[in-house]
């Protein structure tokens, strides 16, 4: 399954491995594969991406455990 359109876009911030130029790397997809290419050197190869690694728990994204909540009626007791 491929992560890109077959329409070439270029990646902002993206340093060609073979030249080192800024800002040429275009990436497209064709027959299902994925491909990277520098417009500057002509440099191109196919992408293989791996499975995401399951993400560390943090404070941030541990999931939220619920404290079961009680409720508490307040009664106001007659001056005497």
């Amino acid at each position: 399954m491929s992560s890109y359109s077959e329409t070439p876009r270029f990646l902002a911030g993206a340093i060609c491995p073979k030249c080192e130029a800024l800002d040429r790397i275009k990436v497209y997809s064709k027959d299902g594969k994925d491909y990277r290419e520098c417009v500057a050197c002509g440099f191109q190869d196919e992408m293989h991406f791996t499975s995401a690694a399951k993400e560390l728990e943090t404070r941030v994204n541990a999931q939220k455990h619920t404290v079961p909540t009680e409720v508490v009626n307040i009664v106001k007791l007659s001056d005497q």
